[in-house]
């Protein structure tokens, strides 16, 4: 069976830029505006404050674990930081280690998070079906999972980079799903957390070449056309129809990029009945023809090895 939440994770292609690992004492506060890359980070011990822009601010004790895919401004601080106080500059101590606050006696609390990019030509439309932040709580099965991200990126062992997308994609998988039932905000992981959408998203991803329609869509969840459109406009974050075209044009330009099959092969493999069809479609969406838009992609990739 095919595993939607899984298909988007993997083509997202995420890659870890850095790891860190990050100890604290006293009052302290740091401000991340590198903007552009997702964000993640467990803490090991102690707590602190987390305040991402345009969210309320976050406790996060021992065993937290927190992603933000879609990167904006993030500011963390002690519990006891004073609301003035000025932003500290981290004290690198080596080997991916970094101590802020206070630089001397016993830290009072511990982290390890970094930054991922994704590979992906369409990570902003994969990314905006995803959770704009997940925090989840007690997953003992997370802090482990991310401190071997930490331990691999600070090592140059064989074949690091593939064991680190790998890792990412398993952290990845195992936060979004540790969300499921919970109020995530609108997205796939909410919308698969609703077993009557679920069954229609999955029948999306496992037959992509049906003409499908709303009411089609409907029938698979066992609901109205018109109880079906609310309810899965209002998890998704989007109405049914433009999910599947999102999805549609996304296969499409992973297929395009990978060189997976002429335009007319692809046209069918993604749902469109003519290459015609499918061509004006891509061409709305991303702006350019899809035989450009592969070429364009060979080109950037250069030579195969």
């Amino acid at each position: 069976m095919i595993d939607p939440l899984a298909e988007v994770v993997a083509l997202l292609q995420p890659a870890a830029r850095f790891s860190k690992h990050v100890v604290g004492a006293g009052p302290w506060r740091i401000r991340r505006t590198d903007l552009g890359e997702p964000f993640y980070c467990v803490v090991v011990d102690g707590s602190c404050l987390l305040t991402p822009d345009g969210h309320e601010t976050i406790v996060l004790r021992a065993g937290d674990f927190v992603l933000i895919p879609a990167a904006f401004g993030i500011a963390m601080a002690s519990l006891d930081a004073p609301a003035d106080t000025t932003d500290s500059v981290p004290v690198n101590l080596g080997d991916g280690s970094f101590r802020i606050g206070r630089q001397h006696g016993p830290t009072d609390v511990r982290i390890v998070g970094g930054h991922c990019s994704f590979g992906s030509p369409d990570a902003d439309l994969l990314v905006s079906l995803l959770p704009a932040l997940i925090h989840v709580r007690g997953q003992r099965r997370l802090t482990t999972l991310v401190q071997l991200v930490g331990d691999e990126s600070r090592q140059q062992r064989p074949a690091r980079d593939v064991v680190l997308a790998r890792l990412l994609e398993v952290v990845l998988i195992e936060a979004l799903r540790s969300t499921t039932g919970t109020a995530a905000s609108p997205g796939l992981v909410r919308g698969l957390a609703d077993d009557r959408l679920a069954a229609a998203i999955r029948a999306m991803h496992e037959r992509p070449t049906r003409a499908w329609t709303v009411a089609e869509m409907a029938k698979e969840a066992a609901l109205s056309r018109s109880a079906f459109f609310e309810r899965f406009s209002r998890a998704m974050g989007m109405a049914p129809m433009e999910y599947l075209f999102a999805w549609r044009m996304a296969r499409a330009k992973d297929l395009l990029r990978r060189d997976q099959g002429g335009v007319a092969e692809i046209a069918e493999r993604v749902g469109y009945g003519s290459a015609s069809a499918f061509s004006v479609a891509f061409t709305r969406h991303v702006g350019r023809p899809p035989s450009q838009f592969a070429r364009e992609e060979a080109a950037a990739a250069g030579p195969s090895s």
